[in-house]
């Protein structure tokens, strides 16, 4: 199962992890196992995410999704922390992709706002509190309120990071004053990752501990190396967060993740499919990330 079993320390540079896809829709599962292998040995990540919305979680159905896992886990789960995204709008749901996640040999598992169904701050609570509660697993809550119509406020944060196994927050708010008040009220060994790539650099130096990225699929290399030297060489994560921000950009001007498919295909990644309601990108939209990516130089745009 792993080297990562039960760690809480999933390390600072996480990629939540595109899903390819095959001419037929289905999930190719061979791709998933060589894109998982290259974010590791080539991208310098330390984690990935399996089954997040950048992974169009919304259309896998569960058996792709622990089909994915037991992928990824088999080509790098010995080398670096593999979380699943459990996180839906049925408690139960979650309950139930959380539990199994465990018994596959997870290292840990990303439950995100409960979507569409807006359930409040006492709803949010015990919705995570009862995906907790149901796996020895750490648990990474994710906080976007974009994609879910609720945000989870710093008071309820603060009371779930009383509970045992929940150990972190990927923060994609977009508000930097409520992430530096958990930055600074959680408690000691609470993990704060940035889930915005362009807001990295600021929230590690509010406190931060890492990043949950979309675009270390291509510039893992250059994160990497940004956050390692942010605190003790920061003018030379400040020149890294401004050449890559064009791309930064880029990877969100049009529904994620398919910007950041298609810059993998140019990668040479069989990447670039997305399934509906998701379409692929226009001929304009291409060359808008094509231009964007010419900051990493080893990929050919």
């Amino acid at each position: 199962m792993g080297a990562f079993q039960a760690k809480r320390d999933w390390g600072r540079l996480l990629t939540a992890m595109v899903t390819p896809f095959d001419s037929e829709g289905r999930v190719n599962y061979a791709e998933a196992a060589r894109l998982a292998r290259h974010l590791v040995e080539k991208e310098r990540n330390d984690g990935l995410v399996i089954s997040g919305t950048t992974g169009e979680s919304p259309t896998l159905e569960a058996a792709e999704k622990f089909r994915l896992l037991e992928t990824v886990l088999e080509a790098v789960g010995d080398r670096a922390a593999v979380l699943f995204g459990a996180g839906t709008y049925n408690t139960a749901e979650s309950v139930h992709l959380a539990k199994e996640a465990e018994r596959l040999g997870a290292h840990g598992v990303m439950v995100v706002n409960p979507y569409y169904n807006k359930p409040g701050q006492a709803g949010l609570y015990a919705h995570f509190e009862a995906v907790a509660g149901a796996t020895s697993l750490p648990v990474l809550l994710y906080n976007i309120q974009g994609r879910t119509s609720i945000n989870l406020e710093t008071p309820t944060l603060l009371r779930l990071a009383q509970i045992e196994n929940i150990v972190g927050v990927k923060e994609a708010s977009g508000n930097l004053a409520q992430i530096s008040d958990v930055c600074r009220e959680a408690p000691e060994g609470f993990r704060v990752y940035s889930g915005d790539d362009a807001l990295t650099l600021p929230i590690l130096a509010l406190g931060g501990h890492g990043l949950v990225s979309v675009a270390a699929h291509v510039a893992g290399s250059e994160i990497a190396e940004l956050i390692g030297c942010s605190a003790e060489r920061p003018g030379r994560a400040r020149q890294i967060h401004h050449r890559l921000t064009p791309l930064f950009k880029a990877l969100f001007a049009f529904p994620s993740p398919v910007p950041v498919k298609y810059a993998l295909s140019l990668a040479g990644f069989d990447t670039q499919r997305v399934r509906l309601p998701l379409v692929e990108l226009a001929v304009a939209e291409k060359a808008v990330v094509r231009d964007a990516l010419k900051c990493v130089e080893r990929v050919n745009a």
